[in-house]
């Protein structure tokens, strides 16, 4: 397995002067996908937690809804210049009758890191249905216990404390209490790990929880915690208008600028408990 972090010197400049030191920083890696042999996808990623990685993204593009649905997953021989294994090839066997995921799932080069959508096939094919709609979920949450969300994941990024290069996504039950967190380069790929997590515990769908993300809430993340059955989702920065839309049209709440004592709820606000606010 890759290193999650890696040295450097760097020149530091300061107001006291020049000199060179060590920096950490979070390591970036690609890991392909395959499924039955044949390569599905590519995504720069923090390496760590691959499995979960490749079963989230798969739920998330509608490939498979459950865990039995995989047969195994393994790394394949992938050397790199000094001849060891990279363990950036992981390979994906579907269960007997799984149908393999069609062309427009496979992406038409890689996935950066910083977008999960970039080389789909057609922009139409991004909207997927899910099999766990979040709509009647009918999750309840409190202000108070969500303004807490974010210093939690903050203090579950153990890798961002020591190279202050990675997002983070986290899921939380409705009182607050912390399922899980996953670290990540790439927003896409720490959610994906989250959602694999849960897909492996048999948590799906991911009925009365809150996805919190430590970035913006793209329309692809709304996308992603909708096929996993979220029913809120909420990020310490800005959701786009698409996300938004989709949030809505999904039965979804929304929430952004999840900061200090404050947020705006864009969709279902229905779930927010506001009786004892003034």
């Amino acid at each position: 397995m890759g290193r999650v972090t890696m040295r450097r010197p760097v020149l530091k400049i300061a107001a006291d002067g020049a000199r060179t030191r060590p920096d950490t920083l979070a390591a970036e890696e690609p890991l392909e996908i395959r499924v039955n042999g044949a390569p599905l996808s590519v995504t720069m990623r923090t390496p760590g937690h691959d499995i979960e990685l490749a079963h989230g993204f798969l739920l998330t593009e509608g490939v498979i809804h459950d865990k039995d649905q995989l047969s195994t997953a393994r790394y394949c021989d992938s050397p790199g210049p000094d001849g060891r294994n990279t363990y950036n090839v992981l390979d994906i066997l579907l269960a007997p009758g799984v149908q393999p995921p069609d062309a427009s799932v496979t992406r038409n080069f890689y996935t950066t890191s910083s977008c999960g959508v970039c080389g789909k096939a057609a922009l139409d094919s991004v909207r997927l249905s899910t099999r766990h709609s979040p709509a009647d979920d009918p999750l309840t949450l409190e202000p108070t216990t969500l303004i807490e969300l974010p210093g939690r994941l903050r203090a579950a990024q153990r890798v961002f404390d020591t190279t202050g290069g990675l997002h983070a996504a986290g899921l939380f039950e409705s009182d607050g209490e912390v399922l899980v967190v996953r670290e990540d380069v790439g927003r896409h790929n720490a959610v994906d790990k989250v959602l694999g997590w849960a897909l492996l515990a048999d948590r799906v769908p991911l009925t009365g929880c809150v996805l919190l993300v430590s970035g913006r809430a793209s329309f692809e993340l709304v996308q992603k915690a909708a096929m996993a059955g979220v029913p809120a989702l909420a990020a310490v920065s800005a959701p786009s208008s698409l996300a938004a839309d989709l949030a809505a049209e999904q039965g979804m709440t929304l929430i952004g600028f999840l900061r200090g004592r404050s947020m705006n709820v864009y969709t279902g606000a229905e779930r927010i408990v506001t009786k004892d606010i003034a």
